[in-house]
This record gives C-alpha cells, sequence and structure tokens, in this order.
C-alpha cells in the first residue's frame, strides 16, 4: 500500500482536526479551504459558494441547488453526494477531492420532489399510492399549469417582475390627515456607505424622489453620462421592500408609519441590473425542471368514442344497495340503522331513507336496496349522497302511544358522504368502499352531514367502513348532460307578466338583508320574477339559488341559462355564493368570475376565507384553486400566505389530500420561494424543539435556571443557523436577521410561549420581536384580527384613521404558530399595579394610565399620545362590540408608549363570554372605564368637548360598519368550514347579524349603538371589580 493511505484514513477520525480538502468548480476554477469532517455535504456547499464569490466566473454559476457534488468513494467508485445531511467523514472521499457538477433533468426532479414532501409534510410518494386517476389528472394538469405560469414570469420586465416578487404595501387610499408636513428622507446608493438627505412634499410620487436623489448624485460625483430615474427603484433598507409606481409616497405603509411615529424614512436607491440579476437568480431552477419536462411530455391519446346514454329520458327512481358494514364498534343490546339522504347543498331533494335495523357486530350485513323518492333523470350534477350510521336501544315493550319517542338515534357512530357523478361528470356505478368519519352531533335530526366532505376517511384501520353497490341501470355510461345541452333546454323559460302586488312582494323580500328561510309564497314569487330580479336587483342572486328546485331538471336548466345572462357581482356579494348552499358548478365559476375583478389587496384582505370554503368544493379540479394558484403565482405575498393557510392544516385527515396537491402545485411554480418557505419551516422546528425542552425543564428546575438553559441551547450552532437569516412568516418583506439568545425569554401562561427577539444592523429603531405558540389554536385570533384590520381598511377609506393596531398573526401547524410583537407596550394590569399599593386597588386607581403616558410623553407629545389613545379606543370600543369579544380584562387590553391602546388574546367571540359559577361575568357590552374616559378628558372632569368628540368617533366608526354588515357577515359564514368551537351554527352568525343591526334604518342601529355605549358608561365599575377579582386571583398564582 502507498505510504500515507493510513495517515490519510486516521485523519478523518480525529476529532476537533479540520482537514484540507480540493474542490473543482463547473467553471473550472479550482479551490482548496480546510473543513471540518464533521460538517455535512450541504454545510461545505455553503462554504464553497461563499469562497467561491471572490473567484472569477462567479457570475455564471446558477443557483446552489442545481448542482451536486460527485468523488471517489473507499471503493473507489465513482459516487454522488445527493444526501446532503451526510457528514464528510461518513463520505471519506478518496484523495479529499470532490468534484461540483450541474444535475441533469431527472436529479433536479428528484431533488425538488424531496424538498416538496419535506416542506409540505407528506411524501409525494403517497399521492402516486394512492392509484386515482382524479387525483393523477389533477396534479398533471396543475402542474402544467404553475409551470407556465413560472415560465412567463421568467419573461416578464423587471418592472412587472417587481409586482410579483415586492408588491407595493399601501394604505387603502392616500390619508391626508399628517400629509400637509415636508418629509425628511434618508437616501444611499447600493453599493455606497454614504447618505444624504433630501425634503420632499408627502404627496409627491417615488420617481420625483429619485429624480432628487440622482440629481444630488451627479452634483457630487459628476457622471459622463445622464442617469434616468425610470431605471432605479427605492428599497426600504435592511427589508425586502421598495417603493415604486404612481401613489403618493404617503400611501406606502413605511412612509406613513415613519410620518406617525416622527421617525426618518431609509431608503437605498437600486438600478434595475440588481432586480434583473434577482429575476435572473430566482428563475433557473425552474427553467431546468421545464426544460427537462417538456422534451419527455407523451403526445396526448385520442380520444375514444362513447356510446352513452341521456341522463334526463331515465324516469326509474334512483337506488342504491347497501350491502354491509366494517369495523363497527357498538354497545351489545342496541340496533344498527344506516340513515340515507341526497343533498345539493344544504337542501334535502327527497325525502331520507333508513334501512332496516340489525343487531350490533363488527361486520353487519343489511344486504338491501334503499330507493329514493326521486328520478335519476332529476338529480343535479353536484348531488352529495350522504350516509349516517347509529345504534338504537330496541323498541321497548312501552304502550303505543310513547313508541315513537322511544324509537331514537340514541349513539350516532359515524358519517361518510359521497359524490353520485364522478370528476368526469358520470353517473357512478358498481361497489365503493366508504370509510367514515366518526359522529358528534346527538340530534337525529343533524345524523347526516351534508356540510362535511366528500374525501373517505384515510385512517381506514380505525373507522368503521360502509359497502355500498350504485347499480348499472343502462348497459351503457350515464354522463350529466354537457353545458350546451343544458342552454338548449334552459331557454325555454319564458317571462310571465306579475301584478303589482307580485312587484311589491319582490322588493319586499329582496330589502329584507336579515332572511333565514322563505316562506312558500315568497319562493313562488322569486321564480316567477327572477328575469325581473336579474334586471332590478342582480345581488338578490343568492336568495334565486335558494328557492330554485334543485331536484327538477327543467328547472335547473332555465337557472343555469338565466346565469349566462346575469350581471357581474361586487365581490361582497359574490364571495357569500362560495357557501355550501350554492354547490353548482356553473355558480362558482360564475362567482370565480366576480371575484377576479378584485385588486391584489382585496383579495389578500379575504384570502383566509377563500382557503377555508376549499373544503366545500365536491371535486380536486375546481375553478376556486385554479383561481388561488393564478393569483398566487402572480404575487408572492399571497402565494407566501397562501402556503401558510394550506399548510397549517395539512394534519386535519379530511384536507390533506387537497391542500397537499395544492401545495405541491404552488410549489412547482415557484421554485425558489419554497427555498425561502423551506427556511422557515427549519427555523419553526427549532422553535418548536426549543418550547418543548422548555416546557419538559420548566417543570424540574426554576425560572433562572430554565431561561439559562434555553439561552445555552440557542447558541448552539445548530440553533444560531436555523434560527437566523429568515423571512418572517408573519411579514415575508420583514429579515428576521440574527436571533438574539440574550434577548430571549419565555412566558408565564400554561403552553410556555417563546419570547424570541431578532436584530438587524441594516435597519434603525428597535429590534424585531415575535412569539411562537405551541399548544393553542391561533385560528380564531386570526380571524378576529383580520376582521379588525379590515374595519381598519373600510374607516380609512372614509377618512376615519383610528389608529387601530391589528398586529400580525399566524397559525403554521396544529396548535402552533407565531404572533407579532408590539414594540414598547404594557397591559393595563401592569401599568395600574406598578401605580398601586396592592392588587387590589390597583383596577380602582384611575389615575395610573394618565400618569404613565404623562411620563412616557413629556411636554407637547402628551396631547398627542391622548389624541391617539383617544382614537384607537374608539376603534376597540365598537370593533369588541360588533365582534362579541369576550374575556376581557386588564392583562389582554395594553396601551403603547405612543398611547395607542389595543387588545390582544382573543379566545372568545360572537357574544360567547365567559361565566362563574353561571354567572356572566362580563355585564358591559364593551370595555369603557372611567381611567379610559379620564385620558381621554385629559384629566379634567368637566372636559365635556373631548368627551363627546370621543363618543362622535364611535358613533361614525359603528355607522361606517352597519354599511357594510352584509360583508362581515359574509366573511364569518364562509369561516364555518374551519370548525372553530365558537363558530360552527348560524346562531352564532345571528349574533353579528343583530349587533351591526342588519335589515334595520341607519337610524334605528344608531339609536341602539347609543343606549348601548350609555350601558358601557354605567356599568363600568361592574368591569372594575372583575379586573379587581382577576388581579388578586392573578397575585395569588
Amino acid at each position: 500500500m502507498p505510504p500515507g493511505v493510513h495517515a490519510m484514513a486516521d485523519s478523518w477520525e480525529e476529532e476537533g482536526r479540520q482537514v484540507e480538502v480540493d474542490f473543482l468548480l463547473p467553471t473550472g476554477i479550482y479551490l482548496r479551504f480546510p473543513v471540518s469532517p464533521n460538517d455535512t455535504i450541504g454545510a461545505i456547499k455553503k462554504t464553497v459558494w461563499r469562497n467561491a464569490k471572490c473567484e472569477p466566473l462567479f457570475g455564471s454559476l446558477g443557483d446552489p441547488d442545481a448542482y451536486v457534488f460527485t468523488c471517489i468513494n473507499q471503493t473507489a467508485e465513482p459516487e454522488e453526494l445527493e444526501d446532503e445531511q451526510r457528514r464528510l467523514r461518513d463520505v471519506q472521499p478518496f484523495m479529499r477531492f470532490l468534484r461540483l457538477v450541474a444535475r441533469e433533468g431527472d436529479r433536479v426532479e428528484k431533488l425538488i420532489n424531496s424538498q416538496i414532501s419535506l416542506l409540505i409534510g407528506k411524501g409525494l410518494h403517497e399521492f402516486d399510492s394512492l392509484k386515482n386517476h382524479e387525483v393523477d389528472e389533477f396534479r398533471a394538469k396543475m402542474r402544467t399549469f404553475c409551470e407556465e405560469r413560472a415560465l412567463d414570469r421568467q419573461k416578464l420586465l423587471w418592472q412587472k417582475w417587481m409586482e410579483y416578487s415586492f408588491p407595493c404595501d399601501l394604505e387603502p387610499c392616500a390619508l391626508t390627515v399628517i400629509a400637509a408636513k415636508k418629509i425628511i428622507v434618508n437616501i444611499k446608493f447600493e453599493a455606497s456607505d454614504e447618505s444624504f438627505m433630501l425634503q420632499l412634499d408627502p404627496q409627491e410620487e417615488p420617481v420625483t424622489l429619485m429624480r432628487n436623489a440622482l440629481k444630488k448624485k451627479a452634483t457630487v460625483f459628476r457622471p459622463t453620462k445622464q442617469e434616468k430615474p425610470e431605471d432605479y427603484t427605492l428599497q426600504v433598507n435592511g427589508r425586502w421592500e421598495f417603493i415604486y409606481g404612481k401613489y403618493p409616497l404617503s400611501q406606502f405603509k413605511y412612509i406613513f408609519s415613519c410620518m406617525h411615529s416622527g421617525q426618518t424614512p431609509h431608503l437605498t436607491v437600486v438600478h434595475h441590473t440588481t432586480i434583473t440579476k434577482y429575476q435572473e437568480e430566482q428563475g433557473g431552477l425552474n427553467n431546468q425542471v421545464c426544460k427537462s419536462r417538456s422534451s419527455s411530455k407523451p403526445p396526448p391519446l385520442p380520444l375514444k368514442k362513447q356510446t352513452t346514454s341521456s341522463l334526463w329520458s331515465i324516469q326509474e327512481p334512483f337506488s342504491i344497495h347497501l350491502v354491509q358494514g366494517s369495523r363497527v364498534n357498538a354497545d351489545e343490546g342496541m340496533k344498527l340503522v344506516v340513515t340515507a339522504g341526497l343533498f345539493h347543498g344544504s337542501e334535502l331533494l327527497c325525502k331520507m331513507v333508513t334501512s332496516n335495523e340489525v343487531g350490533v357486530c363488527s361486520e353487519p350485513v343489511w344486504d338491501q336496496k334503499l330507493e329514493f323518492d326521486i328520478s335519476v333523470g332529476d338529480l343535479p350534477r353536484m348531488t352529495r349522497l350522504c350516509f349516517a350510521l347509529y345504534a338504537v336501544i330496541e323498541k321497548s315493550k312501552k304502550p303505543r302511544s310513547t313508541k315513537k319517542k322511544n324509537k331514537k338515534a340514541d349513539c350516532p357512530l359515524s358519517w361518510v358522504n359521497t359524490m353520485v357523478f364522478d370528476y368526469k361528470d358520470q353517473l357512478k356505478t358498481g361497489e365503493f368502499s366508504l370509510s367514515t368519519w366518526p359522529s358528534v352531533p346527538d340530534d337525529k335530526g343533524d345524523l347526516l352531514n351534508p356540510m362535511g366532505t366528500v374525501e373517505i376517511n384515510p385512517n381506514t384501520d380505525s373507522t368503521a367502513g360502509l359497502l355500498i353497490c350504485f347499480p348499472n341501470i343502462r348497459p351503457h355510461p350515464i354522463y350529466y348532460p354537457p353545458l350546451d345541452k343544458i342552454y338548449e333546454l334552459g331557454i325555454n323559460g319564458r317571462k310571465i307578466k306579475a301584478t303589482n302586488e307580485e312587484h311589491k312582494k319582490l322588493s319586499e323580500i329582496v330589502e329584507n338583508k336579515n332572511y333565514t328561510e322563505f316562506f312558500e309564497d315568497d319562493k313562488e314569487v322569486l321564480w316567477k320574477l327572477r328575469y325581473e330580479l336579474r334586471d332590478k336587483y342582480p345581488e338578490s342572486l343568492s336568495k334565486l339559488l335558494l328557492v330554485t328546485k334543485w331536484n327538477k331538471h327543467e328547472d335547473v336548466a332555465q337557472m343555469v341559462s338565466l346565469l349566462k345572462t346575469w350581471p357581474d357581482l361586487p365581490a361582497l356579494h359574490a364571495l357569500e355564493l362560495l357557501d355550501y348552499s350554492f354547490p353548482d358548478r356553473c355558480v362558482r365559476s360564475f362567482t370565480i368570475r366576480c371575484l377576479r375583478k378584485l385588486s391584489d389587496n382585496e383579495l389578500f384582505q379575504y384570502l383566509l376565507q377563500l382557503v377555508q370554503v376549499l373544503k366545500y368544493e365536491s371535486y380536486l379540479d375546481c375553478d376556486l384553486t385554479k383561481f388561488l394558484l393564478e393569483r398566487a403565482l402572480s404575487n408572492k405575498k399571497i402565494g407566501h400566505f397562501l402556503f401558510w393557510h394550506l399548510r397549517s392544516e395539512m394534519h386535519v385527515p379530511s384536507v390533506s389530500l387537497r391542500f397537499g396537491l395544492i401545495l405541491e402545485a404552488y410549489c412547482r411554480g415557484s421554485t425558489n420561494h419554497m427555498k425561502s418557505l423551506m427556511k422557515q419551516n427549519e427555523a419553526l422546528n427549532k422553535m418548536k424543539s426549543l418550547n418543548d425542552f422548555v416546557k419538559s425543564a420548566s417543570q424540574k428546575s426554576s425560572r433562572a435556571q430554565t431561561t439559562g438553559d434555553m439561552k445555552v441551547c440557542m447558541r448552539q450552532e445548530a440553533y444560531q443557523e436555523a434560527l437566523s437569516d429568515l423571512l418572517s412568516p408573519l411579514n415575508p418583506s420583514l429579515i428576521l436577521s440574527k436571533i438574539c439568545p440574550d434577548r430571549c425569554k419565555y412566558m408565564d401562561s400554561k403552553m410556555k410561549p417563546l419570547w424570541l427577539v431578532y436584530k438587524n444592523d441594516k435597519v434603525q429603531g428597535d429590534p424585531v420581536g415575535i412569539i411562537f405558540k405551541n399548544g393553542d389554536d391561533l385560528r380564531q385570533d386570526m380571524l378576529t384580527l383580520q376582521m379588525i384590520q379590515l374595519m381598519e381598511v373600510l374607516w380609512k377609506k372614509e377618512g376615519l384613521d383610528l389608529r387601530m393596531i391589528p398586529y400580525g398573526c399566524l397559525s403554521t401547524g396544529n396548535k402552533t404558530g407565531l404572533i407579532e410583537v408590539v414594540k414598547n407596550s404594557d397591559t393595563i394590569a401592569n401599568i395600574q399595579r406598578n401605580n398601586s399599593n396592592s392588587a387590589a386597588t390597583a383596577a380602582f386607581n384611575k389615575d395610573a394610565l394618565l400618569n404613565w403616558l404623562k411620563s412616557k410623553n413629556p411636554g407637547e407629545k402628551l396631547e398627542q399620545a391622548i389624541e391617539e389613545f383617544t382614537l384607537s379606543c374608539a376603534g376597540y370600543c365598537v370593533a369588541t362590540y360588533v365582534l362579541g369579544i369576550g374575556d376581557r380584562h386588564s392583562d389582554n387590553i395594553m396601551v403603547r408608549e405612543t398611547g395607542q391602546l389595543f387588545h390582544i388574546d382573543f379566545g372568545h367571540f360572537l357574544g360567547n363570554f365567559k361565566s362563574k359559577f353561571g354567572i356572566n361575568r362580563e355585564r358591559v357590552p364593551f370595555i369603557l372605564t372611567y381611567d379610559f374616559v379620564h385620558v381621554i378628558q385629559q384629566g379634567r372632569t368637566n372636559n365635556s368637548e373631548k368627551f363627546e368628540r370621543f363618543r362622535e368617533y364611535c358613533e361614525q366608526a359603528y355607522k361606517i360598519l352597519c354599511r357594510n354588515g352584509t360583508l362581515f357577515v359574509n366573511l364569518f359564514a364562509l369561516m364555518r368550514a374551519a370548525g372553530l368551537p365558537e363558530l360552527s351554527s348560524s346562531k352564532d352568525i345571528q349574533y353579528l347579524k343583530d349587533s351591526l343591526a342588519l335589515g334595520r334604518s341607519e337610524e334605528e342601529a344608531l339609536k341602539n349603538f347609543k343606549v348601548k355605549f350609555n350601558e358601557a358608561l354605567r356599568e363600568s365599575w361592574k368591569t372594575k371589580v372583575n379586573w379587581m377579582v382577576h388581579s388578586v386571583a392573578k397575585d395569588n398564582r
């Protein structure tokens, strides 16, 4: 054996020793530097990239993920190091030589597949193994669609590409409250450390600021050629946020917040070539995948001509065969029964059918035909067949009169839904094994769950199953008629002359916003005057759809034909049509057509609901999915939040298939964004590990010991790397640059949330704080904050800025998520406690809050702070009243040092208030205590002018919300799909209809609000007692 080989082998084993490794890059550049044998291949690749930056030809290298290391291994075989988690000492390359080569198409494909699997929390092989035609066709179609979008994006001019990558973060409109003053902006050019100040009018556009900056540069540097401002853009220092476009500077949120807080905006002037470089870098990997795929696409198969039967000609009643059950678990001495119903949305199409009772056993056999009172020809396209399996106590031997009451569904076991037509419009035939979902309702009327998913339960081993058989009605396949045939039948609908009485009745029905159900004569008028409804009251389309007889195919054809000429609706009314009550495909296509008019900012405002209503879709390929993907792939901010809204529910079995497939499609259309999301996912996993450690350690050790151990853990290299240099999931334009372990802590509440602090050297001002929570469901908080944000937008559009703080909150997984820390703020409880001798008296100290504000805002600043307090207090009084937010105490109301008041922790809403010993603890419509009034009146008891202004703010804010009442009701109604405990029924929605006085005049609504306002003021002493009890209880814990 040649000399030196033994020594080389031994050097891999020596702890702490670095080894010299040679690297050959694809550009022909040769590098040599020392690395640790314990480093992973992935970490070594990052080091190679850092070192290669100083070498020639670095610019011609693509994305690091597009390359793989190769070496000669210990068995003298060439090896590709695909697994980048392996350590160098495990590979032991011969002669310590690694060569970097470009991945070929197939290698890139494998890499991207494994990255997507890791990111979405579900292996793509699971989709392959389903052997499901609908899944396979949907994946192929969406993949092509998303990859084409990615290629189109790469061809965009740099300005258009910026609109995708860095959409402007704007106020709803240019507010003129503080726009009178000139603003001073700190400007620097990229690659230069020198900065200078420019003063200009806040109503000027970004191009003016760039023109002035270039003039200033020309006077200092005297460039040889004149530069055009149109070739530049403005970047916010230390953020991936840009200021561009034809908007006043004061409309950009960053500039607006700087103006309000008295800070100087810091901007960098960036040349378009820098943006083009980002664009080329981000397209690299995507282009390789698309090239390899386009060359391997097989030609489409020719379509076979099939003999089919006409659905509408079939008059036989629809029936199915209930064969048997499996894995059924129920008490002995009971009987098993199956009930089946046909639904179109929430409407039962005909009477429910119930099976015979059979004895309890693990595999009960019914072997029974269930016939429905509807002909096959009258089945609407989106018919759902819903089953419920339940156990009943055997009929008792009591007198006949009580028999009916006795035969009751005593024990609901499970439910399952399936479509009657398959995804290709064909009426199903043959056997289907349906694994069911466990039941929760306790009332026989609610046994069937038409609102539930049409997916079968994937946990087939542990749930009851039903085997059913759809009959072969004809020897040929039966398809639902195509649109042209439906229009042909539908044009027979004629306008009918109506009486004055009927016209009057129609306008009454239309004007009643608070309708829940219609009487028969209402239904007749609506249907008879449907053409007039289209021409005069098109926004009442939902009412017409609810009275359409979906179990009569002639009526369905007329409704679908009428829809073709229906004028587009504003988004406010169109959103309502995404509810599960309106499943028809033409209706949903019409709805998406209306929603296409939404701006990106408006779409972003409703994104949470649009993701939830995906759960109501009956098939994978639908207009809503395509619409969301299309918009997400043309605006990265929408893509970012679409990703997290879907990813956060991947643990839910009923949606993991649908959401997983949409996530896969999004990743394929945005491979570069995927890298950023992977980094965020890695950080969240580390945060969870850290939180688990803290929960465990805090039970055994003191707080100081646990905090110290937590900081030691965070200083480890693996934690430092995972938790630093990522974009914030709460706001993707914010860079979480460097974690500061010394400033991090954990909080006292039960789930021990982590309080994490980041600093960014390029940004002036305070560090950024985020709270990581694991163990609490943040979805209700997210919804509440979304509504507060929407209220703020509506108020600002009407020129009313109530200085709200809808802080960031994002659910990222099962009871896991992040919350934005609002800087320089404290709870009312802390402010009162720090100004009082005991917890019992703290709540009654009316001067504490004003004194605190005085200490934080000396001199002239105090008046501005009191104004901020007055405005924000008005906003939150109205918001908490309308949303019915409960559990309000001094620990979840906070104040910023600037004076802004805001609420946190929204565990109860829609009037679900806390009670103690059966007594409602919260007796007031909203929180308006005398110490709040004391601040509003600037500490003077006779300052009624200030208080009346506050009352006017509240009334003005309330009137604006009432005018938009339908929007709030629609958004909450769509959120029923989320399955939140306090938003599950129409009763919960009724609270909102009442608080927004839906269906009443503005005068009536305002009169009612004034009563509530006076009640809140009159009863505020009860709030104080409640706060005192809370404060004393907290002190004694």
